[in-house]
């Protein structure tokens, strides 16, 4: 997604925000433009909270209040990005390892809204990017032992820049498993949810409410069903 096209996607979602509110921003050059416009917005006024280091650095460089979110329990929008989501809102976000404090977040917000780029839609997930796990150390050979048996090939995350394993901040294991072909999304992540041991999962099923798409085109806005 080029420069314009994610500043006009940001721009878009300054729509769904509202003054004196608590709103979730995730991590992305996206989420980085919105935050620039709220700054602008001279009538705007809002809480923040962020699973992002770097969005939160961001939020307080601009001036805007960032709250401890584990003293929040609900907050009005969620803001964030994924790498892959389908025309029915699953959404599969593995990169940055967040995703147990993302979908926190998401469960909080009365709408939890994705910004993305049309390169990045897909009629139906096609999982070309692993289902990320965070896991408890103690439990990575019964997991991958588990993840197996669904049909998923685990790859503990690791870091050139960091000998040994990847920690997150909440000083688990993550968890790459990669799956060839899923017939039912809601099952895998059910499934997942339930190993002992997994503390969430990347996959997004029935957590968001609406998407942001841009393209060269214009802003297309997806919807589940029940909003």
């Amino acid at each position: 997604m080029s420069d314009d096209v994610k500043k006009v996607c940001a721009r878009e979602a300054l729509k769904w925000i509202k003054s004196g509110t608590v709103i979730g921003l995730g991590g992305g050059s996206t989420i980085s433009y919105l935050i620039q416009y709220i700054k602008e917005d001279a009538d705007l006024r809002v809480k923040v909270v962020t699973p992002s280091v770097k969005t939160r650095l961001l939020c307080i460089e601009q001036g805007l209040e960032v709250l401890y979110t584990s003293a929040v329990d609900q907050i009005s929008v969620a803001f964030d990005g994924c790498d892959e989501v389908d025309e029915s809102l699953n959404a599969l976000k593995s990169g940055g390892g967040i995703h147990t404090k993302e979908k926190l977040i998401a469960s909080m917000a009365e709408d939890y809204i994705l910004l993305v780029d049309e390169t990045k839609v897909v009629d139906r997930l096609t999982f070309k990017h692993p289902v990320v796990l965070e896991i408890l150390e103690d439990s990575l050979a019964y997991v991958q032992k588990k993840v197996a048996a669904l049909g998923g090939k685990p790859v503990i995350r690791t870091s050139g820049a960091k000998d040994g394993f990847t920690l997150t901040e909440n000083g688990n294991l993550l968890l790459d498993v990669y799956f060839e072909q899923v017939e039912d999304i809601t099952g895998l992540e059910s499934e997942l949810q339930q190993i002992r041991g997994v503390v969430d999962t990347s996959l997004f099923v029935h957590v968001a409410t609406k998407a942001l798409i841009a393209g060269e085109d214009g802003i297309r806005l997806v919807s589940s069903k029940q909003d």
